[in-house]
């Protein structure tokens, strides 16, 4: 079974949306961020919320509709951090990741290059191939809504591939003739 891992920066948006999609058709899949901590919008845009990876889903659900459910409401934060909570207990970041993935989703060119340059910094030890695709999705509900479906059919085309190796570049054409999000691909090694 082909192992997935789905990253944008905070674990939260983007990451998670494809990693709902994906679980829900039944492919093997985890998520990630890349950040520092976890940033969400707060009451204004210099005030974000800010916590820790591994800080519950439940907990941040909490604390937000405790501060201000009427705006956590509106701009949909309560909905997708409701999302998340029954998909995975925690945002989870990428650096501190010690299983191995044959296929590796980013969301931002950021992030693609964020996950490579952990993959270089891991120095190839295990000589283990994982391929990389990028997926430039907008952080907002409604492009990750979208780019989760990219990703699905990515994930689809992937799965039924008798020779990944030989059909990767075919695959990344095909879908990305299909949709209009800018995809990159690069095969880093673990």
């Amino acid at each position: 079974m082909v192992k997935f891992a789905v990253i944008c920066a905070s674990n939260m948006n983007r990451s998670m949306e494809a990693h709902y999609q994906l679980k829900k058709h039944g492919y093997n899949i985890q998520s990630f961020g890349t950040g520092s901590a976890v940033r969400l919008p707060g009451p204004t845009a210099t005030q974000p919320n800010i916590y820790n990876f591994g800080t519950a889903y439940n907990h941040i659900y909490g604390e937000l509709k405790t501060q201000d459910k009427a705006l956590y409401t509106r701009n949909g934060l309560l909905m997708m951090l409701d999302r998340n909570r029954n998909v995975k207990t925690a945002p989870q970041r990428f650096h501190d990741e010690t299983r191995f993935y044959d296929v590796i989703f980013t969301c931002e060119e950021r992030v693609f290059d964020a996950v490579c340059e952990e993959l270089l910094n891991r120095a190839g030890l295990n000589s283990r191939p994982v391929h990389v695709i990028n997926i430039e999705i907008e952080d907002n509900h409604r492009e990750s809504v979208l780019g989760a479906k990219t990703i699905l059919e990515l994930a689809r085309q992937i799965v039924a591939s008798r020779d990944l190796e030989r059909d990767m570049d075919f695959i990344i054409e095909d879908v990305q003739n299909k949709v209009s999000h800018k995809l990159l691909y690069t095969v880093a090694f673990y």
